[in-house]
C-alpha cells in the first residue's frame, strides 16, 4: 500500500479561520501516526475521520506552540475515551517535562501506557523502526532546536500471481514465504521458481517532513532523493529578509531545496497568516519546481 497523508493543519504561528497550525496524519500500511500537533488537531481529526485511539505514535518537530500545543489535549482525550494501547511520543527532551507537568497539575493518571522518546536536533538518527517502515530524524535550521523526519517504507513483498497459485495448486500456508522470495517445492519435490509465481513489487515510498527551517545545505543533503517532500513555505520571495530573520523559508527557497535534493514531488505548507490564498506561493515555487503543490487543511494525498 502507499502512504496516505491527510493535512490537518498547514498554517504557521497564528491560526486563521481557514487554517489550523501544523499537524499531519500519516497512515503507512496498517500504522497511524501524527506529525506535529498544533492547537485544534483533535477537532481536525474529527473532521477528517481520523480515529485518535488508532494513533500509535506522535512525532513533534520542535517546541514552538503551533507545532505541539494540541498534544496535551490529545493525550487527555485518549484517556477519556478509554484508550488501552501504548502511545509513543517522539520529541525534544523538554517535552517530556511539559507532558508530565500537565498530567500532574490535572491529577490525571492515564489509563494507557505513554512512552516518551527524546529526539536529538544535533545530528541525524534512526529514530524508530515499525514493522512496515522506519523513521529517521535530522536537524533543521531554526531559531530553536528542531528536527525533520523521513518516513521510509520497508521493501514490499513480491506480488503473488493468482493464476500461478491456481495452476500449481499452492496451499495458502506457503503464500507468505513465496511473497518473501522463496521458490515453491511441491509434494513431489518439483521446484517452481519464484519468478513464475510472483512479480516485482512497487518500490517503497519515502516521505520527508521539514516543518520550520531556513534553507541550508545540510537539510538539502538529508532529504536527497526522497519521493515526496513537505517543506515549509512561510513567505513569498519578496519577504526573504523576514524569512531569514525568523529562520523560515520562502516558497522559492523550498523549491530550490527540492530541486537540489532531486526529490520527485514537493508539497508546500506552514504559510504566514498574511496569505489568505496559497496559490501565489505555489506559483512562485513552480517557477523552478514544476508540479509543486500548495496544501490546505483537509487535503488528502496518496503518496506513491
Amino acid at each position: 500500500m502507499a502512504i496516505e497523508l491527510t493535512i490537518l493543519g498547514c498554517g504557521s504561528a497564528t491560526p486563521t479561520l481557514n487554517r489550523n497550525p501544523t499537524s499531519q496524519h500519516l497512515r503507512i500500511q496498517s500504522t497511524d501516526i501524527l506529525v506535529d500537533c498544533g492547537e485544534g488537531t483533535q477537532i481536525q481529526c474529527l473532521k477528517n475521520k481520523v480515529k485518535i485511539n488508532k494513533i500509535r505514535a506522535v512525532f513533534i518537530s520542535h517546541l514552538h506552540g503551533d507545532h505541539y500545543l494540541g498534544l496535551p489535549g490529545l493525550i487527555s482525550s485518549m484517556h477519556l475515551l478509554g484508550r488501552k494501547n501504548l502511545l509513543t511520543v517522539y520529541g525534544p527532551p523538554p517535552l517530556e517535562r511539559i507532558i508530565n507537568m500537565q498530567l500532574e497539575v490535572s491529577q490525571t493518571t492515564l489509563r494507557y501506557p505513554l512512552e516518551f522518546i527524546a529526539t536529538d536536533a544535533n545530528k541525524p538518527h534512526l529514530l524508530a523502526v515499525f514493522p512496515e517502515f522506519s523513521v529517521h530524524s535530522f536537524p533543521l535550521k531554526h531559531r530553536i532546536p528542531c528536527t525533520g523526519f523521513i518516513f521510509r517504507e520497508n521493501p514490499r513483498l513480491r506480488k503473488l500471481s493468482d493464476a500461478a497459485v491456481h495452476d500449481y495448486n499452492i496451499p495458502v500456508i506457503h503464500y507468505r514465504r513465496i511473497k518473501e522470495g522463496e521458490d515453491y517445492v511441491d509434494d513431489n519435490g518439483l521446484i517452481i521458481p519464484n519468478n513464475l509465481l510472483t512479480s516485482d513489487p512497487l518500490p517503497p515510498v519515502s516521505y520527508a517532513f521539514c516543518s520550520d527551517t531556513a534553507p541550508d545545505p545540510s537539510v538539502t543533503k538529508a532529504v536527497e532523493n526522497v519521493d515526496h517532500l513537505y517543506h515549509e513555505a512561510t513567505f513569498l520571495e519578496e519577504l526573504s529578509d523576514r524569512a531569514a530573520e525568523t529562520f523560515h523559508s520562502t516558497a522559492m527557497q523550498a523549491a530550490k531545496t527540492a530541486v537540489d535534493a532531486n526529490v520527485k514531488h514537493l508539497l508546500l505548507g506552514h504559510y504566514s497568516s498574511r496569505y489568505g490564498d496559497s496559490f501565489p506561493l505555489q506559483q512562485e515555487a513552480e517557477t523552478i519546481f514544476p508540479g509543486a503543490k500548495a496544501v490546505e487543511d483537509g487535503m488528502k494525498f496518496i503518496l506513491e
